[in-house]
């Protein structure tokens, strides 16, 4: 049996390891537009691949219907097939599982070995231009050549991260079969706000707990890292909400508390202490030690204090600022700087036994083109892992990959 892999990202890297080892298939074909495959797994983890999570709740996945992911997520253990395939790993306290080496070059460099296999054929810096089936054969068109095969998995990944790679062809494969798609949105991206404040505070980092709201109701809540940018909030916190900002309609504002191990009663009697010990200093100081200096001085500016002696300072005005600063949302980034798709083809006309299609017998698809995603932590990638896994393995389980 003939095998053709459409994308040579996590997700087709994966299935076509492991349709090649299947018994049954002879030739695995692995076609990738650009000119390596694994490109924007380069770029995952700041560079370092947070190639996996521990901890694999359900919630930490989201789509129409993202139950759709549990069958896969259970048959596949990424740490197990990485350790076996001779990857070091190292997991965090929060769950996240890097490369022991720290560089995200050393999980490519595990797949691309494992890709080295006498039935599997890569033809890199091809672009497939559609794909038709007549009887029980695939016939999948490129610029110079048209290739047959028994089965064909999508897997090219979504529109996000364009300048890596990302593109529609997925979406247009699978919609040329009768499959349909949810509107497509960025996620896993920076949060941009009005600028009044935070385009002072570029490069600072700050521990926060963040709310998004529309009004007075409450659309989604984080805690971790915050890092401001010149014109919006980025870092792993916003990334877990930017999913909920970028499908959400209406007036929407982020909500940092940013001194979120302390009440407000705490904070206010901690700034009287500074102001009753050095009544000298002036209100710049106020936060000193307690918050980022930078930001410290914003916050006395958004609570509109005065630079004044501390003896003539509000606290509790700034004890305020410092557990609710309040940034009205005009929007995210776009596609381009996205880490992932939100939205994607429906995943209620494939099979989550074996990602094939319902609509079209012998079609599969797996990874980000299907209509499920996570949040920031390696969930992305496990999905790839797993749903390229199963989808690899075409509803038989006689693979040892």
């Amino acid at each position: 049996m003939q095998i053709i892999v459409i994308g040579g990202g996590a997700s087709g890297m994966m299935a076509a390891i492991t349709a090649a080892k299947m018994h049954q298939n002879d030739h695995v074909v692995l076609l990738e537009r650009q000119a390596r495959v694994g490109r924007k797994l380069l770029a995952t983890g700041n560079g370092r691949c947070n190639l996996t999570n521990l901890q694999l709740q359900g919630h930490h996945f989201h789509g129409s219907a993202p139950e759709f992911a549990a069958f896969a997520l259970s048959q596949f253990d990424p740490l197990e097939w990485f350790h076996r395939h001779g990857l070091l790993t190292v997991a965090e306290p929060s769950g996240r599982v890097y490369p022991l080496s720290d560089s995200a070059n050393s999980v490519l460099d595990v797949l691309r070995f494992a890709l080295q296999q006498p039935n599997l054929e890569q033809q890199l810096g091809c672009e497939v231009t559609g794909v038709k089936k007549s009887g029980d054969t695939f016939f999948v068109k490129t610029a110079t050549q048209t290739l047959t095969a028994q089965r064909v998995i999508v897997a090219c990944g979504g529109l996000a991260g364009t300048k890596l790679g990302g593109g529609m062809s997925g979406y247009q494969i699978l919609r040329s079969f009768g499959h349909r798609a949810t509107r497509l949105a960025p996620a896993l991206v920076q949060i941009n706000t009005e600028d009044t404040y935070v385009k002072a505070l570029k490069g600072v980092r700050a521990d926060a707990a963040v709310t998004l709201c529309r009004g007075e109701e409450t659309l989604a809540r984080c805690e971790g890292q915050v890092q401001f940018t010149a014109n919006g909030v980025s870092g792993p916190a916003i990334f877990d909400i930017s999913r909920v900002a970028s499908t959400q309609s209406g007036d929407l504002t982020l909500h940092l508390d940013l001194l979120r191990e302390y009440s407000l009663p705490v904070v206010q009697e901690l700034l009287e202490q500074r102001a009753r010990q050095f009544p000298q200093l002036t209100g710049e100081d106020l936060f000193t030690g307690m918050l980022h200096n930078r930001l410290g001085r914003t916050l006395l500016r958004y609570a509109k204090i005065p630079v004044l002696p501390l003896a003539q300072t509000n606290p509790a005005q700034a004890a305020a600022a410092a557990k609710d600063f309040a940034l009205p949302v005009v929007g995210t980034m776009g596609m381009d700087c996205a880490q992932v798709t939100a939205g994607g083809i429906l995943t209620g006309d494939f099979n989550d036994k074996t990602m094939e299609s319902r609509l079209c017998s012998g079609l599969f698809a797996c990874g980000e083109v299907l209509d499920i995603d996570g949040d920031c932590g390696g969930y992305n990638l496990h999905w790839a892992w797993a749903s390229g896994h199963l989808a690899g393995m075409g509803g038989s389980h006689d693979s040892d990959s």
